[in-house]
C-alpha cells in the first residue's frame, strides 16, 4: 500500500517570478481576482497557505481600467476619519480622475487577500502598480501576460 503524503512548502524551497500586466481597458474585479491570485501563489500546484509563495506582480496602465455597469458612478468606497461623525466617501470615477488612481485596484486585490495578517500584508509588498506605461522594473525582465485575450469578459464590452 503506498501512502500518499501532502508535499508542504518551505520558504527556501520557493521560487518567485515577476509577471506583468497591462492594465487598459481591463475590467477592476476580474484583474484583482487575477493577480490576488498569483500574489498568495494559488496558481501553483506547491501552494502551501502559510508560506509566501506567489509572484512579484507589476501593472502598468491602472489609471485605465473600467467597471461594468454603473459602477463608475454609482458605487461608493467608505473611510472613516477615526473622529464622530468623520465617515467620508467618494467614487471611482473620483478617484481614477484623482491624484492617486492606483488606489482603486490596490484596494480591490487587498481586500481579496486574507484579512489583517503578516502574511497578506508580505504578499502586498510584492504588488507594483504604475498609472502610466512605463514602469521601473524591467531589470527583472518580467513575463508579460496578455491578461484581456484570456476571456472576452476581461474587457468591458461597448
Amino acid at each position: 500500500m503506498l501512502k500518499s503524503t501532502t508535499a508542504s512548502l518551505k520558504p527556501a524551497e520557493v521560487e518567485k517570478k515577476w509577471i506583468h500586466i497591462d492594465a487598459e481597458g481591463v475590467v477592476v474585479g476580474r484583474l484583482a481576482t487575477f493577480i490576488a491570485n498569483r500574489l498568495r501563489g494559488k496558481h501553483l500546484p506547491t501552494y502551501t497557505p502559510h508560506v509566501d509563495c506567489g509572484d512579484y506582480v507589476v501593472v502598468t496602465n491602472v489609471d485605465k481600467v473600467v467597471f461594468t455597469g454603473k459602477k463608475n458612478t454609482d458605487k461608493v468606497y467608505y473611510r472613516h476619519t477615526g473622529h464622530p461623525g468623520g465617515i467620508k466617501e467618494t467614487t471611482p470615477e473620483k478617484v481614477l480622475g484623482g491624484r492617486f488612481p492606483e488606489r482603486v485596484l490596490e484596494k480591490a486585490v487587498e481586500r481579496m487577500l486574507p484579512k489583517e495578517s503578516p502574511l497578506a500584508r508580505k504578499q502586498m509588498t510584492h504588488l507594483r502598480l504604475f498609472a502610466g506605461a512605463a514602469h521601473e522594473h524591467e531589470a527583472q525582465q518580467p513575463t508579460t501576460i496578455d491578461f484581456k485575450s484570456m476571456s472576452s469578459k476581461n474587457t468591458r464590452s461597448a
